[in-house]
């Protein structure tokens, strides 16, 4: 791996990213190259600009939806207080437009964070060796929308806008999340779409007898794959812990699955619904429930993906824990009582 002029000093890195569990999981990485030193960490993009000043390191990994200060305006401002600092994107944002207004501005590379699990090593080497990377999944797409005559550096700056469809429904009975998510998945495949639903066992079973119920061919969408059903205890043990959701498995496993279903589809959009967080949150693990929230709000930035999230809830709940209740509506682009 690269290293700095002075081949016996460590290449010193400053992380950015807003969600404090990502930073501890991208750190944890890091750690597996001795080489490799973490001298600082920022939560916002102001607070980056202030580090990088301060800390001048080799290497910094940035996010792009920063509060304050978003990525690519902090990564402007790091050009001209650290010039000798690299910089490497690593973000859920996936638009060919962001990616490209990235690389505009010198950064030497560009990572999602559905495939940092696998690639953000190889991503550090080649930037450390000279090298520009650009995730996988990105590099085709990014390549078919920029020109011969429209290098990276030469592209007009742009505005990054970030949009989402991630809707929590809280309903008052369990009878009422089933008629929500019934008409959501009518909706998706009436459309064209993939929907993938994550449900106990008996929820998958009265959901199909609703869906029959509203002439809906779901054996069709199941035989075409367009209907997808998990187990919803079965999937959280795929990237579940010590009780906390592992936001790397999580965004490898589930991102995954959404290019899984997408793959030959006439109509590559895809719709997910569940209540899978409020397991958690019925568990007493509510900040759990929070941290999975964000990250399939992460999946809705990142896929072409909508998300309908439902919560059986009473009112004496909510108020009860309404720490919990505010940190789940932040999570999500709609909310939405019955």
């Amino acid at each position: 791996m690269g290293k700095n002029p002075d081949t016996s000093a460590p290449v010193r890195l400053l992380l950015v990213d807003d969600f404090a569990p990502f930073r501890q999981v991208i750190h944890s990485m890091l750690k597996k190259r001795p080489e490799l030193q973490v001298v600082g960490e920022a939560s916002d993009g102001l607070e980056a600009v202030q580090k990088a000043e301060e800390l001048q390191p080799d290497l910094i990994l940035l996010d792009i939806g920063l509060p304050k200060q978003n990525g690519i305006e902090a990564a402007r401002r790091i050009r001209k207080v650290a010039p000798e600092c690299k910089i490497l994107f690593v973000s859920q944002e996936s638009s060919a437009e962001v990616v490209q207004e990235a690389l505009s501005l010198g950064a030497a590379g560009y990572v999602l964070k559905a495939q940092a699990g696998s690639e953000l090593l190889v991503a550090v080497e080649a930037v450390l060796q000279g090298k520009q990377f650009v995730s996988t999944r990105l590099a085709s797409h990014l390549l078919a929308n920029v020109t011969d005559d429209q290098a990276p550096d030469l592209l007009p700056p742009r505005s990054v806008r970030i949009s989402r469809q991630h809707q929590v429904h809280f309903y008052s009975d369990d009878a009422l999340l089933l008629d929500g998510f019934t008409d959501f998945i009518e909706s998706a495949l009436k459309a064209g779409d993939t929907v993938i639903v994550v449900a106990t066992e008996s929820h998958q079973k009265s959901l199909l007898q609703g869906l029959q119920a509203h002439d809906v061919d779901t054996a069709a969408a199941i035989q075409e794959g367009r209907y997808l059903p998990f187990d919803v205890a079965e999937l959280l043990s795929k990237f579940t812990v010590t009780d906390l959701p592992d936001p790397v498995r999580f965004l490898k496993i589930v991102g995954d699955l959404i290019v899984a279903a997408t793959k030959g589809a006439k109509h590559p959009r895809v719709a997910a619904c569940g209540a899978y967080a409020p397991i958690m949150w019925a568990q007493g693990k509510g900040d759990a429930a929070i941290l999975l929230e964000h990250l399939w709000d992460e999946i809705a930035k990142t896929y072409e993906v909508d998300i309908l999230c439902g919560y059986v809830l009473t009112r004496f709940q909510r108020e009860q824990e309404s720490r919990i209740y505010e940190r789940i509506c932040a999570e999500h682009s709609a909310v939405l009582s019955q």
